[in-house]
């Protein structure tokens, strides 16, 4: 224990995932003391914290010895302007990311989300429309398996194409697989100009964008009870291009142009102690995706044109005629009602976070296709299954 003792201090009291509580953290400042750190663990049950922004995510872990928190793994290693490409350690803020000189990380994330966080949740926004998710802009990545073992995949170009994309693999994987150190990714130029379209319009009418060939960055949508759905169209290019691209979708949907973006845009659409679900689908299934959850009690945002949106359901603690039971059944047939109209639509719903309570009735994965082989990636990677038990699919 002499190693793992230098390396590690007792957790506080704020140090614990989905309310399970650690017993040690540890911050190491690069590649080596992660690789030494997670060597002397072994036999420990490990969580990988960033920014914290997504910590609550997900079913609370089995068990809980060790929290790694990766804030010191910071800073960008190498930024090459020339060749559209950026190395950063896996706690850099992605708020540094999104202010590279002259070009952009085109991933929508929390400032105090963190590079390494947003791999492992394969996080984006709005723009995936455009720029695709964490998945499609990584080209490198560093990690440390969970025997100690440091890794590497991709490489400093975009069309690297030797070997197994073992980056996609770690991408979305939630930690499961090992602790992300580094990670390469492809940028793109920083937009001239930029504007927003806002119109009150259904989900319906996102179809004549995508078929005008406007070149959208974005389309969102935002909709809930007993208000009148909202679509919002982002147009970058060159300053003249984007006003003329603007005016016409204005006048498609009957909208106004504005500089800035609605007060929704990429904001989630759960309160605090609500239930957060993801919602997948096909394009032309949006529209009815978007009518069940609002006919459910949600509030739905997200992309109309990539068919990702996001579910808010209240889960409310104040109503005194409601018993604690029947708010927790209440939830549990909203997200299968949710569920249900996800599989219709050829897609998967994900809860994404729960209060308390609720968190447990839920299954919050729900059934996913190939989770045998899933298992089998687990067990070559994670023999002992200590990195996030228990906080993946099927319990992985």
């Amino acid at each position: 224990m002499g190693a793992l003792d230098e390396l590690t201090s007792p957790a506080g009291d704020g140090d614990a995932v989905c309310g399970v509580p650690a017993r040690l953290v540890a911050a190491p400042r690069d590649t080596a003391e992660a690789a030494a750190l997670v060597t002397a663990a072994r036999g420990l049950a490990v969580v990988i914290r960033g920014g914290a922004t997504k910590l609550g995510w997900g079913p609370p872990p089995r068990e809980l010895d060790l929290i790694i928190d990766t804030r010191r793994l910071a800073g960008v290693v190498e930024h090459a302007a020339g060749d559209l490409i950026t190395v950063v350690r896996a706690g850099t803020p992605m708020a540094e990311l999104h202010g590279l000189p002259g070009q952009q990380l085109a991933l929508d994330a929390p400032p105090s989300a963190t590079a390494g966080g947003t791999v492992a949740a394969n996080a984006s926004g709005p723009r995936r429309l455009r720029y695709g998710t964490a998945r499609d802009l990584l080209i490198g990545i560093t990690v440390v398996r969970p025997d100690g073992t440091i890794t590497k995949a991709g490489g400093k170009v975009v069309k690297n194409v030797a070997g197994y994309d073992l980056g996609k693999l770690y991408t979305g994987a939630f930690g499961t697989l090992g602790l992300i150190t580094e990670c390469v990714f492809r940028l793109h130029p920083v937009p001239a100009a930029s504007l927003w379209v806002r119109a009150v319009a259904p989900p319906l009418h996102a179809a004549k964008i995508l078929a005008g060939q406007f070149a959208a960055s974005a389309l969102e949508v935002n909709a809930g009870p007993g208000a009148e759905p909202e679509l919002a169209v982002l147009l970058e290019g060159t300053a003249a291009g984007v006003r003329e691209r603007a005016a016409a979708v204005a006048e498609l949907l009957g909208g106004e142009v504005s500089p800035e973006p609605p007060q929704w845009w990429d904001v989630p659409p759960w309160p605090a102690d609500g239930v957060g679900v993801k919602l997948t689908g096909r394009l032309s299934q949006v529209p009815a995706l978007v009518a069940t959850a609002v006919g459910a009690g949600a509030t739905v945002r997200g992309s109309a044109g990539a068919g990702v949106l996001y579910a808010g359901l209240a889960v409310d603690q104040g109503d005194a005629g409601v018993t604690a039971d029947q708010r927790t059944v209440e939830a549990g047939r909203a997200v299968e009602l949710l569920r249900a109209a996800a599989v219709r639509a050829g897609g998967h719903a994900v809860v994404l976070t729960a209060p308390a309570g609720v968190r447990e009735t839920l299954d919050m994965w729900g059934p996913v296709h190939g989770l045998a082989l899933m298992r089998r990636v687990k067990d070559q990677f994670d023999p002992g299954h200590r990195f996030a038990p228990g906080r993946f699919v099927g319990g992985i």
